[in-house]
């Protein structure tokens, strides 16, 4: 069974965690071809290839979220220019709809 299998992979290395019933854990490296870890995740129950593609799923977000903050971080930024800003703003919405 595959159940016990847990850790992460990245390219060909992996480092595993095999649980064996009653055993303790114990930690080793395997080296797996991309082909090989899909032939054991097809193995799994459903249930546990629901999880592991939330989890997957979690790990994408969290890459793209970081990313995106990353992308949109300045220094230059604070409170008041954002507050000056958005009374600008909304100063010329209100003069606009007053026009009409």
């Amino acid at each position: 069974m595959l159940h016990a299998i847990s850790g992460s992979c990245t390219n060909h290395f992996s480092q595993k965690s095999i649980n064996f019933g009653i055993m303790k854990s114990a930690k080793f490296n395997i080296d797996l071809r991309f082909e090989q870890i899909l032939d054991l995740v097809k193995q799994l129950p459903k249930k546990d290839k629901f999880r592991l593609s939330k989890e997957l799923e979690k790990e994408i977000i969290e890459t793209k979220l970081s990313s995106l903050l990353k992308a949109f971080k300045t220094d230059g930024l604070d409170q008041d220019t954002i507050n000056r800003e958005v009374e600008g703003v909304r100063t010329e919405l209100y003069a606009g709809s007053k026009a009409r």
